[in-house]
């Protein structure tokens, strides 16, 4: 598969199989005192560095919901999708503590597909692995998007079978 691509990918362009690697990118004190800020979750864990030395990780981590977020960030441009909507997260786990310094990057796999409707967009089940610089899984999960299809519209009376490239004997 080409990833030097110019132009976002669509529902046709992927199979089931494929994986992407995102660049990586560290995790500052200033992204978890900002999503605290956003969110309003000011739990000592994440931002006080006296509370947070005498709990098991002996420092400040980065709020779960963070991680979800750097996973759909980074993953958003690996693959770079023609996506029509963001469905559903099916599964998420929080595997293991993101700290403050930790360098992360996205694992993306495609899982399965399906045409949906009359052929002119496609459902994408991912798995998404948030992955430190020591290569440990610290979240993944699975989560689906609704993606344009490059073929257009599939004829109402059409089968599977009419989807399929015409092959000889």
């Amino acid at each position: 598969m080409d990833k030097t691509r110019h132009e976002p990918l669509t529902f046709d362009d992927v199979q089931v199989g494929d994986c992407w690697e995102s660049p990586a990118r560290t995790v500052t004190e200033s992204d978890v005192v900002g999503f605290a800020g956003l969110t309003g979750d000011y739990n000592p864990l994440h931002v006080d560095h006296v509370y947070a030395k005498a709990t098991p990780f002996g420092r400040p981590i980065a709020h779960g919901m963070l991680g979800l977020s750097y996973s759909a960030g980074l993953g958003s441009y690996f693959p770079w999708m023609r996506t029509a909507a963001f469905t559903r997260i099916l599964e998420w786990k929080f595997l293991s503590p993101i700290h403050i310094g930790d360098t992360i990057h996205v694992r993306t796999e495609i899982l399965s597909k399906e045409r949906k409707g009359r052929g002119r967009r496609g459902l994408i089940t991912w798995r998404r692995q948030l992955i430190n610089q020591k290569g440990e899984v610290t979240q993944e999960g699975i989560t689906e998007t609704l993606v344009e299809c490059s073929r257009g519209p599939v004829p109402e009376t059409a089968n599977a079978s009419a989807l399929r490239p015409e092959s000889s004997p």
